[in-house]
């Protein structure tokens, strides 16, 4: 099935801060400018719970469809269908979400799927790792890395700059809204399964991180 990439050009002009009501008292702080960057949230380890969190600290997030699917179950009376909606989030700065969601109408899904791919954003620890360049900008993993989920194993590798992304569609979406320019990714498994593959990826960014030996405050300095 087609990739769908729904509201994506509207969504910073819809999002309006002093409109937002918090409900959490994150949500307050962050409104409040208590809390003015997400790696403060990152480094108190608390859980993102409203995406008006995420849209006022990330203004340039972005979101893309990566797969709709119908699924159904039998109940006493008939059959019930709905549809399952895959969606990533990011900024292209170092920061990416996965979120996935089911309803009977596609759009209320892919709302919903948007949403929680927001509050699921994780930092992503940029570098320069290939023996092949030594440019030093963050345009790639500072090192090679695995991560896993399911059946599914994803290998990251860094690149040269200019290479690109060499990777499978979801995957290259995930890593370019993550803001990787250039990396080599392999992967292994039940593949097919599209939010498994994304959340071996997801992974491998926070496995990235805890190899490096680093906390989420750290990682905000760099």
């Amino acid at each position: 099935m087609r990739r769908f990439t729904p509201r994506r050009e509207n969504e910073k002009e819809r999002f309006n801060v002093e409109a937002w009501e918090p409900a959490t008292e994150l949500g307050k702080a962050v409104k409040a400018r208590q809390v003015t960057s997400i790696e403060e949230i990152f480094a108190s380890g608390k859980r993102i719970e409203e995406v008006g969190i995420v849209d006022a600290l990330l203004p340039e997030i972005k979101s893309e469809i990566i797969d709709i699917a119908s699924v159904q179950r039998m109940t006493r009376n008939n059959r019930k269908q709905k549809f399952r909606v895959t969606a990533v989030a990011g900024d292209g700065h170092g920061h990416v979400g996965v979120g996935a969601a089911k309803d009977v109408e596609i759009r209320a899904a892919m709302d919903s799927a948007i949403n929680a791919a927001k509050r699921n954003i994780v930092p992503v620890l940029l570098g320069c790792g290939s023996w092949q360049c030594t440019c030093g900008q963050q345009h790639s993993l500072p090192f090679a890395v695995k991560g896993k989920c399911g059946g599914v194993t994803v290998l990251l590798k860094p690149a040269p700059r200019g290479l690109g992304i060499v990777a499978s569609g979801p995957i290259k979406t995930m890593l370019a809204l993550a803001g990787v320019k250039d990396v080599w990714s392999f992967s292994t498994g039940r593949t097919r399964t599209k939010y498994n593959t994304l959340m071996a990826v997801q992974n491998a960014f926070e496995n990235t991180i805890s190899m490096k030996g680093l906390s989420a405050s750290s990682l905000a300095k760099q």
